[in-house]
């Protein structure tokens, strides 16, 4: 299966397979399939300068854990459902301001959001848009910020976020529906307040 990171498992549960069969080295082929999207959920729910700790605590409760996967699942949901566990329980321990500070100057940070030629009133007004949208989610009860995050953030389906989530189809699609009504009312109230409407 080609992962959306590019990385290739020709077949994952022959993979795992071989994992529980006594070879440990085979588990490296679902590391580098899944390292990047892994990473992008660490940081999404608020890891920052810790995110590549957590994902490797992550990858290493996840192999530890191999023998209770369930038998033809989709691995990748599964182990975003552990970086999600390890990540929060990584914020509860570092606080949650700081954290949240760590995540906008990752997201922020991390890439150019636009070309280095771009006009700097454009520059400046992209980066208020992406800090409103980051305040805006950090509004949002958990559920909704995590449904959120891992349907638009992480590009998963709704099969995949059900999953990663623990949550029924159902409930992941009310959640979002309820969530992006929320976001849309933050973010207008805030173009309002700060811009007018024109």
């Amino acid at each position: 299966m080609r992962t959306r990171e590019g990385g290739l498992v020709d077949d994952e549960a022959a993979v795992i397979a071989r994992v529980r069969a006594g070879e440990p080295e085979a588990y490296a082929s679902l590391v580098r399939a899944h390292t990047a999207v892994a990473l992008r959920a660490a940081v999404a729910c608020g890891a920052g300068a810790e995110a590549e700790d957590v994902v490797q605590q992550a990858f290493f409760k996840a192999y530890r854990s191999l023998e209770r996967f369930q038998e033809g699942a989709a691995f990748r949901p599964w182990l975003l459902r552990i970086v999600v566990n390890e990540t929060r329980n990584t914020v509860r321990a570092a606080g949650r301001r700081r954290a949240v500070a760590d995540r906008e100057a990752d997201l922020l940070g991390g890439e150019p959001l636009i070309p280095e030629s771009a006009d700097p009133a454009v520059a400046a007004e992209e980066r208020e848009r992406s800090r409103r949208l980051l305040d805006a989610l950090d509004g949002l009860t958990e559920e909704h910020r995590q449904v959120v995050i891992h349907r638009y953030l992480l590009e998963l389906d709704e099969t995949e976020t059900a999953l990663a989530l623990g949550w029924p189809k159902g409930t992941v699609k009310s959640r979002l529906s309820r969530a992006l009504r929320k976001l849309g009312r933050v973010l207008d109230a805030g173009r309002e307040g700060g811009e007018g409407r024109g």
